[in-house]
Parts: C-alpha cells; structure tokens; sequence
C-alpha cells in the first residue's frame, strides 16, 4: 500500500484551530488536542452565556423601572404599570422603559399617570 503525505492539509487544519485558541494560556493554545477541547468548551460557554445575558438584562431593566416608578408619590408597583401599558396597548418594552427612566424621570412618572387615568 502507498504512503500518503498528509503535511500540508494536517498544517492548514491545525493552524486554523490554533488561531482560534492564540489567546488561550499554556497548553491550552499550544497542544492540538487540547486546543480542540477548549475550542468546543468555549463555544459551548459563548452560547450559554448570550441566553443568560438575555435574562440578566431584562431582570436589570424590571429593577429599573421598579425602583423609579415606587419612588413616585402615586407608588404603585412594576406589574401595575406593564399590565396597564398592556391593557391600554402602548408597545414599550422594558429595555426603553428603564432608559426613560434613567434619563427622563418625568417622562415615565407621566407615562404611569396617564396609564392610571
């Protein structure tokens, strides 16, 4: 059987992995198999972690817009002002709700009065 020279694929496979890796520490950027094994862990990690992001900004921006609207003198709750802005079908997610809040106090402590009326 013939003797096949494989040097040149193996090289490009394994330089293209390591690139991947060239910020990992110790043996994790150096060795091909653990190379590998990282690569995997890392990308298993990265989609993990985007759906927690997910969720922890949105429980960041309910706390928000809890704190500013119980600060108001009316001081009804969070559910209050989402049921209501869904009843009165006004489409703000929570993302530019805690932006109001943070930049145009006003604005939201209208926004909750008007809802309120």
């Amino acid at each position: 059987m013939t003797r096949i020279i494989r040097g040149y694929r193996t090289r490009r496979r394994r330089t293209k992995i390591r690139l991947f890796a060239s910020s990992f520490r110790g043996a994790h950027s150096r060795l091909t198999r653990t190379i590998i094994q990282q690569k995997i862990r890392a990308l298993v990690s990265s989609y993990r972690d985007r759906e927690t992001q997910k969720r922890t900004f949105r429980r960041l921006w309910v706390t928000r817009i809890n704190a500013v609207i119980r600060e108001n003198i009316v001081s009804h709750s969070y559910s209050r002002l989402i049921n209501n802005l869904y009843k009165r079908q006004l489409l703000l997610n929570r993302k530019i709700l805690s932006q109001i809040a943070i930049l145009n106090r006003n604005c939201l402590y209208m926004i909750s009065n008007d809802i309120l009326k």
